[in-house]
């Protein structure tokens, strides 16, 4: 960094930053919110799973379920451990929440969080059987591979890089809720699985927020969005309708 740039001017022309040192207070509570959110719903998706993996049809279906739980546990800590660096306990941090706790299925609370449990909302309603299971991993991970798209590109390196390790697990996790919804479509699941797919498309979508133009451009500023909501939003529909066309579904 020159040494006439501040840091805000080297963040908003392109800089990385690599380590705790000197980062700007509101550029870490931004990184704060953002590494707590991925490691809230990582937590949370991996508990509602965990619960899920012996409604599986099979062993192989009961495999790549497991398999999600102990991904997405793993991906929560990589991102926590950088928050550890930031000062976060993280002895304590993945203990302090009951991560299995879930709202009532018809509750309707829009993207709304607490401070105390980060968690994108969609992880606060619960799964009914194995097909909403499967539906849910499908259109929440193509959200996931839409999000990291973006959060493998941001100013913090070592984040960016974990996201970028990160990434392709999580777009296996939508392969296998792929393969698993065709084989339930093929055993005549369909009627369940659009069922599902009406249940979890707006909840899913909520998940994208709203935010505000301005509070993006200073994320943007800052090297910690480049892609707006609404855009990130639309991409994900897209992408999950094909999903759903792909196995003869409709798009709620």
């Amino acid at each position: 960094m020159a040494e006439d740039m501040t840091i805000d001017s080297y963040l908003a022309a392109g800089g990385m930053l690599t380590n705790p040192t000197n980062v700007p207070a509101r550029y870490r509570a931004e990184l704060m919110k953002l590494m707590a959110t991925f490691v809230d719903s990582e937590l949370a998706g991996a508990a509602g799973f965990a619960d899920i993996i012996n409604q599986g049809p099979g062993i192989k279906e009961r495999i790549a379920a497991a398999k999600i739980v102990l991904e997405k546990t793993d991906n929560a800590d990589r991102v926590l451990r950088i928050m550890g660096e930031f000062g976060a306990d993280t002895q304590r941090y993945a203990n302090h929440h009951p991560w299995t706790a879930r709202l009532e299925r018809d509750a309707d609370i829009g993207a709304a969080r607490t401070e105390q449990d980060m968690r994108l909302a969609v992880f606060n309603y619960p799964i009914q059987g194995w097909a909403d299971a499967v539906m849910m991993n499908l259109l929440m991970a193509r959200a996931v591979v839409v999000q990291l798209a973006d959060f493998t590109m941001i100013s913090y390196q070592p984040l960016a890089e974990a996201f970028r390790t990160i990434a392709p697990i999580e777009t296996r996790h939508g392969e296998l809720a792929l393969e698993g919804a065709a084989k339930l479509v093929e055993d005549g699941g369909a009627a369940a699985l659009q069922a599902s797919a009406d249940y979890w498309w707006p909840r899913v979508a909520a998940s994208f927020g709203t935010g505000s133009a301005g509070r993006t451009e200073a994320l943007r500023a800052m090297g910690l969005r480049r892609t707006g909501n609404a855009e990130m939003r639309t991409r994900w529909e897209a992408e999950a309708a094909n999903l759903l066309d792909s196995l003869g579904l409709k798009r709620p």
